[in-house]
C-alpha cells in the first residue's frame, strides 16, 4: 500500500514577538519596542532569506566547491527523498531496504539493543526514541513490546560507572545465549572517528565476544556496524569477519549531525518498531515545504530568518521550551546541531532545552525576570495520544480541585501554555510557537528537517559556514595528547575489554 500523505503539517507561529504600535505611550510599549521585532525587519529579510535559500538549494548540486566554501556536505537535503525513491525502486536492495533488513534481523535474534554513537549518532536516535516509543519501554514485559528490543545509549560520554552498570544488567538478565530473550546485541557508528564511540565499542564487542563466544555465529548477527568508506570501524569489522553487505554505510556527504536520515538515525528507529517511511516521508514533505513555499508559508525560511534577527538583537541565548516531556531529547539534539554548526569564529547562538511546566519553577523566573538576552521557541503539541487524565470530582475538597472536575491534563497544560506566554507579552519577552498537531513519525519527520535546513540558512544569514566543527576537532587533538601523557593504569578495578575477542 502506497504511503499517504497525512493533513498534520508543522507550522511556526512568531507574530507574538512583533513590536506593535501603541496610541499611549506605556512602560510596556516601550519595552516591547525595544525587545520584540519590528515588523519592517521581518518584510525586509523576506527577499534575502528567499535568495539564501536559492544558494543552499543550488549548494546541493556543486561537484567541487570552491575552497571558501569548504567544508560543504549538504547531502542530508535531499536525503529523506532518495532513501524513499530508493526502496520504491529497488526494495530491499535499497539503502532503506538495506536498514529495514539489518532491524529485523536484530529484532528476530535479540531482545535487548545497546546503541554506540556520540553526537548526532547518539543524539538523533535519542530524542526519536523519546519522542515515539512507550515513555516505559524497557520495562514492559515482551509481549506488550511485540517484539520491539529494550534500548539502551552509550558510546556519548566515557562514563565509566554508567558503562560497568549496564553491563552489570547484562550479565545477570542474559545468561544463555541460546535463548532470544535473554541474548542482546549492537548497534554501532563510527560517529566521525570518536575516540568516546570507539572505546566504548571495544568494550561492548568484548562483552559480547564473552557472552556469545568469539567464533559464534550469532555473535555476528547481533552487531550491526554503521560506519563511513574509510572509517577504522569498517576496517575493524571487516577484520572481525564482518562483509561489505553486513555493515550499512554512511555518506561522506552527510555530517554525522545531519544524519538522522542516515543509517545513524533509521536503523535504531528501525529496531524500535517505528515506521521510519512515515518519518521520511514527513522530512521530504518540509523539504519541498523549504523549497516551494513563499516566506509566509515556509516555517524553514520563518524560523532562520526570525532567529537569525533576534540574535543580532542581542537575543543570543535560545532556549526550546518543550511542552512535553517527550520532546526533550529532540531539544537537546537542536542545541547539540546549533552549536555545532553555528556556534564558530566568536558568534552564534547559546541553545538551552527546557520542559514546561516542569521546570517554569527555575526557568521560568529567570525568563520572567532575568536578563533580557533570550527568545524562547516552544515546541506546542496539539493533539495528545492517550485519554486525557481528568480532575474528577471527589469527597474530599481540600485541595480546591473539584471546581476543575471536568478538565484533564491537557486542559490545565493548555491553559499553562497561554498563561506562560501571557506573562511573557506582559513583560516583553520574546516568544514564538513551533507547532505540531500530535507526536508522530510523520511530524518528528518534518520537525528534524525543519531544524537542520534552518540551521544552514542561518548560517548563511550569518556569514557562517554551518558545515564542519573546527573547534570539535581542537577538543579531539588535545584529548589525545593528554591521553597519552597519562600512566597506563587507571584507578579502581580493571575490566579487561578484549578479554574473549
Amino acid at each position: 500500500m502506497p504511503l499517504q500523505l497525512p493533513d498534520e503539517n508543522i507550522e511556526y507561529q512568531f507574530s507574538r514577538l512583533l513590536a506593535t504600535l501603541h496610541e499611549t505611550w506605556t512602560p510596556l510599549a516601550e519595552l516591547q519596542q525595544q525587545h520584540f521585532l519590528p515588523p519592517e525587519k521581518v518584510d525586509e529579510v523576506k527577499q534575502w532569506v528567499t535568495s539564501v535559500r536559492g544558494q543552499v538549494v543550488a549548494e546541493r548540486e556543486l561537484q567541487n566547491p570552491p575552497p571558501r566554501m569548504r567544508p560543504l556536505q549538504p547531502g542530508f537535503i535531499d536525503l529523506p527523498q532518495k532513501m524513499l525513491d530508493g526502496y520504491k525502486r529497488k526494495q530491499d536492495l535499497s539503502d532503506l531496504g538495506k536498514v529495514l533488513r539489518h532491524a529485523q534481523r536484530l529484532r528476530d535474534t535479540v531482545d535487548r539493543v545497546v546503541v554506540v554513537g556520540a553526537g548526532g549518532s547518539h543524539s538523533a536516535p535519542k530524542a526519536i526514541f523519546q519522542a515515539l516509543v512507550h515513555a516505559h519501554h524497557n520495562e514492559l514485559p515482551a509481549k506488550l513490546r511485540m517484539g520491539k528490543p529494550r534500548i539502551y545509549f552509550e558510546g556519548h560520554d566515557l562514563d565509566n560507572d554508567s558503562l560497568q552498570e549496564l553491563f552489570e544488567l547484562l550479565e545477570n538478565a542474559c545468561v544463555d545465549p541460546e535463548l532470544i530473550e535473554e541474548r542482546w546485541g549492537v548497534i554501532v557508528s563510527d560517529s566521525g572517528g570518536a575516540l568516546e564511540t570507539a572505546a566504548t565499542y571495544r568494550a561492548v564487542r568484548g562483552e559480547a565476544a564473552k557472552f556469545y563466544g568469539p567464533k559464534s555465529d550469532t555473535l555476528r548477527r547481533a552487531i550491526v556496524p554503521i560506519a563511513s568508506p574509510k572509517s577504522r570501524l569498517r576496517d575493524l569489522c571487516r577484520a572481525d569477519g564482518f562483509t561489505d553487505d553486513d555493515i550499512l554505510t554512511a555518506s561522506d556527504d552527510v555530517n554525522p549531525r545531519f544524519g538522522v536520515f542516515g543509517p545513524a538515525g533509521l536503523l535504531p528507529a528501525a529496531v524500535m518498531g517505528l515506521d521510519v517511511r512515515a518519518m521520511l516521508l514527513g522530512a521530504a514533505t518540509m523539504t519541498r515545504r523549504f523549497i516551494e513555499e513563499p516566506f509566509d508559508r515556509n516555517p524553514v525560511l520563518q524560523f532562520a530568518a526570525v532567529n537569525h534577527l533576534m540574535t543580532e538583537r542581542g537575543k543570543a541565548t535560545r532556549v526550546t521550551a518543550a511542552w512535553s516531556r517527550k520532546l526533550e531529547a529532540v531539544g537537546w539534539w537542536y542545541d547539540a546541531l546549533l552549536s555545532e554548526s553555528l556556534g564558530k569564529n566568536g558568534r552564534g547562538p547559546t541553545p538551552v532545552t527546557m520542559v514546561g511546566p516542569r521546570d517554569l519553577y527555575a526557568r521560568g523566573q529567570q525568563h520572567q525576570d532575568g536578563t533580557r538576552d533570550k527568545l524562547i521557541n516552544n515546541l506546542v503539541v496539539q493533539q495528545v495520544k492517550h485519554p486525557a487524565v481528568m480532575v474528577g470530582m471527589s469527597d474530599r475538597n481540600e485541595d480546591d480541585l473539584n471546581q476543575f472536575s471536568r478538565k484533564g491534563l491537557p486542559d490545565i497544560l493548555e491553559s499553562a501554555v497561554k498563561g506562560t506566554a501571557d506573562a511573557y507579552l506582559e513583560s516583553a519577552r520574546p516568544g514564538a510557537d513551533i507547532t505540531l498537531p500530535m507526536i508522530s513519525e510523520h511530524t518528528i519527520g518534518q520537525l528534524l528537517q525543519m531544524m537542520m535546513l534552518a540551521t544552514v540558512v542561518e548560517g548563511r544569514l550569518a556569514g557562517t559556514n554551518p558545515y564542519g566543527q573546527p573547534g570539535v576537532e581542537v577538543y579531539k587533538a588535545h584529548l589525545l595528547r593528554q591521553l597519552k601523557s597519562t600512566p597506563n593504569l587507571p584507578k579502581g578495578e580493571v575490566r579487561d575489554a578484549t578479554k574473549g575477542v
